[in-house]
This record gives structure tokens, C-alpha cells and sequence, in this order.
């Protein structure tokens, strides 16, 4: 069953405490609300024992359980629509917000698999890991996989890249590798060789599992 209201309060709890903000008002929550009583919700929510009170609104360990499926749903739908689907950020966000109510935990786990186990949304924020993600069952395909786990020689399209730091981002992009553009795996060892366009840059190990790639068809 679908309980929309409940779940958008529980995922946006989750996000203020990724941003360590507090929530003392039901307003604070920054949600559209039209049309829902954000009281009797949060009353349904500490009743039930998701949501704690005291002083401020937060997450129950059920609560965060449950807060944290709705949003790994959200956000691997986010990558499955913009990455592989090539939908626009806008689009696929509203379509996620649809999607991360309906999906069970197995095909979520397909989905995951699917993409490669993608550590970021597009926004940029984490992706929470699930039991597939531990396991990293090879038993579905990846679509999107780490630059350094192409067959060297093959070709790809730079999907996202989740650096450690900014300024890696800084450096990558000086060589024209940023999402979208088109790499190839020149060699693996002693180091990873990626060819972007004319140039071939060696790269830290590190640095090439940070870059995810969609294969060329």
C-alpha cells in the first residue's frame, strides 16, 4: 500500500538530517503540502513509532529504516531516468517521487544492480547502500560500471563521476573528462590510461573507479 504523505514526511526528515538541520515546526520540513494536514500526519507518524518528538522532530530507528528504502528508491530512480532513460534532471525527479512508493526491495536491488550500484544521484547526494550493494551480484549487467572496469580498448560514455574531492573534479574536467564525453581504456596497469579525445591521461586507480561509464553500443 501506498502511503504518500507518510513517506514524503519520513524521506524529507532523512534529508534534513544529511544536512544536520533541525525540524521544530512542521514547516520546516519544506514540504509541498497542499492539501495534507502536516500535524495529523506527524501525530500518525510518532504514534506508530517512526517519528520521535523532543525537542524538535526526528527519525526512530524504525523510521529511519524505513525513511532510508524510500529514499534509495528515490535516488537510484533519479539515476535509472537521467542515465540510462537520458531524461531531463526536472523530469526525472518528478518521475522518482512517483516511483520510490511502488518499488519492492527486490527490484529495487535489480535496479541497483543494473546500474552498476551507483554511489550518488545526479544531485550529487549518497545513494544508501543495500544488500546487493555488499554482495555485488554480477547476475544482471551493469548499464553504468567504473572506468576501470572496462575491457581495455573498449569505449565508453563518462554517466557521472563521484569524486572524494572537488578539486579532482577541477582536474579531470581540465582534460575534457566530465559527463558525456566519450573515453576509452587505453591500458589498466601499472596504471589506468583513459583517451579522451586526442589526449591519454594516466590516472590514480583511486581516481578511475571514481568515473562511471555507460558502455558504446
Amino acid at each position: 500500500m501506498i502511503h504518500a504523505a507518510s513517506d514524503e514526511v519520513l524521506e524529507r526528515l532523512w534529508y534534513a538530517a544529511e544536512e544536520a538541520r533541525a525540524v521544530t515546526l512542521p514547516g520546516d520540513l519544506r514540504l509541498d503540502a497542499d492539501g495534507v494536514d502536516l500535524n495529523a500526519v506527524l501525530d500518525s507518524l510518532i504514534a506508530e513509532g517512526f517519528v520521535q518528538f523532543g525537542p524538535g522532530y526526528c527519525l526512530s530507528p524504525a523510521g529511519a529504516k524505513r525513511a532510508r528504502g524510500i529514499v534509495r528508491r528515490h535516488r537510484l530512480a533519479e539515476v535509472l531516468f537521467t542515465q540510462a532513460f537520458g531524461t531531463n534532471l526536472r523530469d526525472a525527479e518528478v518521475s522518482a517521487c512517483e516511483m520510490e512508493h511502488m518499488l519492492s526491495e527486490s527490484v529495487v536491488d535489480r535496479v541497483c544492480a543494473f546500474l552498476g550500484h551507483p554511489p550518488v544521484c545526479p544531485h550529487g547526494k549518497p545513494v544508501p547502500a543495500g544488500e546487493c550493494c555488499r554482495i555485488y551480484s554480477s547476475s544482471v549487467q551493469p548499464l553504468i560500471r567504473r572506468a576501470t572496469e572496462l575491457p581495455v580498448g573498449a569505449t565508453a560514455t563518462i554517466a557521472f563521476i563521484a569524486p572524494k574531492t572537488l578539486s579532482r573534479i577541477d582536474r579531470l574536467a581540465a582534460f575534457g573528462i566530465v559527463p558525456g564525453s566519450e573515453i576509452r581504456l587505453i591500458a589498466r596497469n601499472p596504471s589506468c590510461v583513459i583517451g579522451c579525445g586526442s589526449s591519454s591521461i594516466a590516472l590514480d586507480d583511486d581516481i578511475g573507479r571514481e568515473i562511471y561509464v555507460r558502455s558504446v553500443a
